[in-house]
């Protein structure tokens, strides 16, 4: 049958995006936000999964099922699905809203009408397509216990927190609404409350430099209050309507071009620890919506091509994986060769354990698991 992209499940599992209704933040709105008339906020027409919120009117259960008949139509059958739940500050909105959306999502996976989320989340453990995980996307002054106790209710597995940079100067400049340690704090109580965090950082901010973003990520993995699971980097762009467009228009900012963001990125790839998974690498924006910045949609190869050149490779959980070798670079391992390893850090004043099970020959990543031991 036709599938046109293995790598949407090669690591075993589904995701899909569902998008809540446009609403604005409670802060306002960050300098570099792109706001379209109909969408959510920093979220565009030419996206795909904003695209596909707003022609099913944002309604989570349309998305959800369109999604998958979507999959099954390219040759993908979804056995395992996880949902990121997607659309500026979720936690920002009405707690019915929240409610209501997460049972509508839980309802096209179960293909059940359920009459309350508690039923939906019992249908969803016998469910023929299981719901394996459930992410949410937050700031982290939207990641305090009572958001972390909420999102547990919900039965999420993985919290998305925009970071973007670790620095107050370049947060107030930029008009993030939050501090250093709001981060912190958004990190030690969904850390202890058993869920993977993944954070998002941008590059080429107003206010930063190349070399202030490598301190900002070093910062990010060798600090224990910080060290998050996973990682998204999205390189800071110029998009009209934004308040930084102005900026650039008066000649007050630049933003790396994608010469100047591969460069960082392999550079980040070099020391970024193998408990770490980089999910993903630039948005994507259609090209004819970014004025400046990096307009190139093969930004983690061009970071990889560098790292090759140099001799170097990454080591994050993506790159080693054993679905993508696989399929990209046709390694054969061998099971007799498979060894556990186990490594153990430190994290908001928490004991992270990481056990894995790996072929040291080829560096090829078969199977993990993630412990804590928390802060208290």
């Amino acid at each position: 049958s036709l599938r046109l992209k293995k790598v949407r499940s090669i690591s075993g599992v589904n995701v899909i995006g569902v998008m809540s209704s446009p609403r604005g933040c409670p802060h306002g709105r960050c300098v570099f936000c792109p706001v379209e008339k109909g969408f959510p906020m920093s979220y565009t027409s030419g996206e795909p999964a904003a695209m596909r919120g707003m022609q099913n009117g944002y309604d989570a259960f349309k998305q959800i099922s369109s999604r998958l008949s979507q999959l099954r139509a390219i040759g993908h059958e979804p056995s395992k699905v996880e949902l990121v739940i997607q659309g500026g500050t979720f936690l920002a909105a009405p707690i019915q809203y929240q409610e209501h959306f997460v049972k509508r999502c839980l309802d096209a996976i179960n293909c059940v009408d359920s009459e309350s989320l508690d039923v939906a989340k019992k249908l969803a453990e016998t469910s023929e397509v299981r719901n394996v995980g459930l992410t949410i996307e937050t700031k982290p002054d939207w990641c305090k216990q009572p958001h972390v106790d909420q999102m547990l209710r919900f039965g999420a597995t993985r919290v998305e927190i925009g970071v973007q940079v670790i620095d107050d100067r370049i947060y107030t400049l930029t008009n993030r609404g939050h501090t250093v340690d709001d981060v912190v704090e958004a990190f030690q109580v969904s850390r202890d409350a058993g869920f993977k965090i993944v954070a998002h950082m941008m590059p080429g901010l107003p206010g930063s430099s190349f070399e202030h973003d490598i301190e900002s990520f070093r910062l990010l993995f060798q600090d224990p209050r910080f060290r998050p699971d996973m990682l998204k980097i999205y390189p800071c762009l110029v998009m009209e309507g934004t308040e930084l467009y102005e900026w650039w228009k008066k000649g007050l900012y630049e933003p790396y071009d994608t010469e100047k963001a591969a460069e960082l990125i392999a550079l980040v790839k070099e020391f970024v620890p193998p408990w770490v998974r980089i999910m993903r690498v630039h948005r994507e924006f259609p090209a004819q919506l970014i004025t400046a910045g990096v307009k190139s949609g093969n930004l983690r190869e061009l970071a990889l091509g560098k790292l090759r050149e140099r001799g170097k490779k990454c080591r994050c959980i993506r790159c080693r994986e054993i679905g993508h070798r696989t399929l990209k670079e046709k390694i054969a391992v061998s099971p007799n060769e498979v060894q556990p390893m186990m490594l153990e850090y430190e994290a908001s004043e928490g004991k992270e354990v990481f056990i894995s099970y790996e072929e040291p020959e080829t560096d090829a990543m078969i199977a993990y698991i993630r412990l804590r031991l928390p802060s208290s």
